[in-house]
Parts: structure tokens; sequence; C-alpha cells
């Protein structure tokens, strides 16, 4: 089973579009959500809906979940809809008592042409007052970015769209976390632009501090023929998935550099020729690293024994095509995901109170796969893909990835 996406999930994001960075300006935004801020409950209601907020605790969105419609007849053999996940987005009021500067600022977006464009944001509410904000008997509750991730249906536009928003959001409120004080002379940094970078406090310093983004190359090693692929398995996987090679890129080198050391590093293949795919941004990593990019490649190995580094991964082997094929198909992709959104519309109904992030990757199935590969929402499942189904493309001979 072959899946093609718009785009990767966390990509595409509709508040980062061109049209929506010109529709309001990050600075005018601040001034009218500071107004409506300062006039709390007595907020000109007319305007409080062109400022959106999206709340967040300890890294999870506020989600609201809407029931399924009822199941279809017997008769009709129709698969029963799932339910359906999105952003619970709140107004000035509904978040009280945090300061104006713990804002961020997402976007712009004009829901109708020709009506006022309304601007995103998105706050943590993880301490003080705004940890009253959201709660069980309004149908919303914070719910873990993975399992959203797993539940949202990749062919619903608007739910790939919100999960970008949140992916984008969760990352920039991360990084503002963990930079509080400036690296250069260790003042406060506080933040400037509407939360899009902070500013070093000292005057003799001043220092401007933007996101950091960490990337990341992640690889479907193929060999010589073009018949078998390399996959590997870490011990924090659940049982029988495996999947691409990773690793982060060390200062000084190139991506194609980065795809050959960590494959030699972690099972000891000699890489030549090095393909680009796509990349994805992944939002969902530690909290130390939220805003990792992950850069996929097709590498073709020039040796073929494998020397596993026991201290990276559990295992790694060479997959024939029909295998991988097989793996793919057998995944039940929709299973897992109507399963995951079953739990959203649990958990924000407040019949689900425990959310286990492992378990929101498992794959049921009657019978136990031999192996599977991880799902549409992440980059490895795409490069896999596409090379089982369609075969990886061969370079140019004057490509630079042959260096």
């Amino acid at each position: 089973m072959s899946i093609h996406l718009r785009a990767h999930a966390f990509a595409a994001n509709p508040l980062r579009g061109l049209s929506a960075t010109t529709a309001v300006s990050p600075s005018a935004a601040a001034d009218a959500l500071c107004s409506l801020l300062d006039a709390g409950a007595g907020a000109d209601v007319a305007h409080t809906h062109l400022s959106k907020i999206i709340p967040f605790r300890r890294g999870r969105p506020l989600a609201r979940s809407q029931d399924p419609p009822p199941p279809p007849p017997p008769s009709s053999h129709a698969a029963a809809a799932s339910p359906v996940w999105r952003l619970a987005w709140l107004p000035p009021a509904r978040v009280p008592g945090v300061p104006s500067e713990s804002f961020v600022f997402l976007g712009a977006h004009g829901e109708e042409e020709g009506k006022e464009a309304a601007a995103y944001w998105a706050v943590d509410v993880s301490e003080g007052e705004g940890a009253s904000v959201g709660g069980p008997g309004d149908g919303s509750a914070f719910v873990d970015l993975r399992t959203l991730m797993v539940a949202t249906d990749w062919k619903d536009k608007d739910a790939m769209g919100d999960l970008a928003i949140a992916g984008h959001a969760r990352a920039l409120l991360e990084w503002h976390s963990s930079a509080k004080f400036c690296g250069a002379c260790g003042a406060r940094a506080i933040p400037a632009e509407a939360g899009k970078r902070r500013q070093c406090s000292n005057e003799s310093c001043k220092k401007r501090i933007y996101p950091r983004v960490d990337p990341v190359v992640i690889m479907l090693v193929i060999d010589k023929e073009n018949d078998r692929a390399l996959l590997s398995r870490q011990s924090r996987f659940v049982p029988r998935m495996w999947s691409c090679l990773a690793g982060f890129i060390e200062p000084g080198e190139s991506l194609e550099e980065a795809v050959r050391r960590e494959t030699w590093e972690e099972t000891g293949i000699e890489v030549g020729e090095v393909i680009y795919h796509s990349s994805q941004p992944w939002p969902v990593g530690p909290n130390t690293m939220p805003c990792q990019l992950m850069v996929g490649f097709f590498a073709y190995a020039k040796s073929l024994e494998i020397h596993v580094d026991k201290q990276e991964l559990e295992d790694a082997q060479w997959h024939s095509r029909e295998d991988v094929k097989k793996a793919l198909t057998f995944t039940e992709y929709e299973k897992a995901q109507r399963t995951n959104a079953l739990k959203v519309n649990g958990i924000c109904n407040n019949v689900e109170k425990g959310q286990n992030k492992s378990a929101d990757l498992t794959v049921e199935s009657e019978e136990p796969a031999p192996m599977f590969v991880p799902g549409p929402f992440a980059i490895a499942h795409h490069l896999i893909s596409s090379w089982a189904f369609g075969g990886a493309p061969k370079a140019v001979p004057s490509s630079f990835s042959n260096l």
C-alpha cells in the first residue's frame, strides 16, 4: 500500500504561507492582542474574533474532538467514521493572568475573502493563573502531540493543517522555555517581535537570538542492485518496528557527509551515491530539541557486511523489496489512526485519563506481522514506501552527491 500525502505531517502550515505572512504584521497583531488582554472581560466583542489563542500545557495543545456520526448499516459494508479532532482556539478573555510577552505570534489568516484576517497565537499555560485554562466539562483537553499526530486522518486537509500549526507552536514555545538567557553574556533574554525571536536585555550586548533548528539526516540505504534496503531497530522502538537510519549533522560537514558518516558509524556500511528525497519538520522530539528538521535521502551502499554499533542500535538487517512491501501492506495504518482518534475523543470527553505514548504508535492486528515500518506521519514511511513501490531515483552523473 502506497500512501501519497499533499505534504509531510507538520509541513504545509496554513498560517505560514505567503498570503498568511502578509495578512497582519506581528507588531500590529501584538498591539491588538494587548488591547484585548488589558480590557479583559470588557473587551469589544466585535473584535475578539481577530485574536485567537491556542494554549499549551507541558507541551500539549488544547484540542477538541467531535463525536463520529452513527455507524452505517452492516449491509452497506462501509467503514465506521472516526472522531475528528481540532485545535481548541480561545479568545483572549479565556486566557486570564498571562503576561502579554508570553504569547507567541503564529501567523494570520482570513477565513473569508474580503474580511479582516485573524491573528493566531500560542501560549504556555503550565503555571500561574493560566493553569486554570481548559479542563473537563467543555469538551476539550490538553492532548499529547504524538497522540494527535497518529490520530490525524492524513486525507483530512484541515486536520493536517491543525497538526502543522500545533507542531510550529510547540517548537516555538519549547524554544522560548529553553532560551531565557543570553548565551554570550548570561543576561536575561526577553521576547521580541511578538515572540519570533528573543533579545539580550544587557544594554552592552543586545544580542539577537533566533529559534534554533536541529537538522537530522534520515536515509534509506539501498544495495548496489537496488533490490534490498537496510532497516534498523532501536531499543526504544515498539516490538517488530523497523525504520531508516538517522543521525544529527555535526558542525563542518555537509548533508551528504553526514549520511555517509552516520551509516558507517552505526552499521559499518560504506555509502557512495546520496540522493535527496524530501524534508519534514519534526516537533515531537525531546523538549531540548523541539525544532528538529528531518532531511531525507536515498543512499547507495558500496559494501554489504553489517557491523552494528550496539550503543546506537539494537539491530540492522537487509530486507528484500517484497518483504518491505508486505510490511507496508500488513501494517493497518487506518486502524491505528482510528484507535488513536477514539482515544483523543475519550480524553477530550474525560473518559480516558492515561496517555501512553508508546501505545500511540502500536499497530494492532489480529495476527502479528513479522515487521512493520513507521506510519504515514513519518518521513521514514515515505522513503521506504517510495523505494518499495517505485524504486529509488538515480542521480545525474554530475551530481555533487557523488563526491
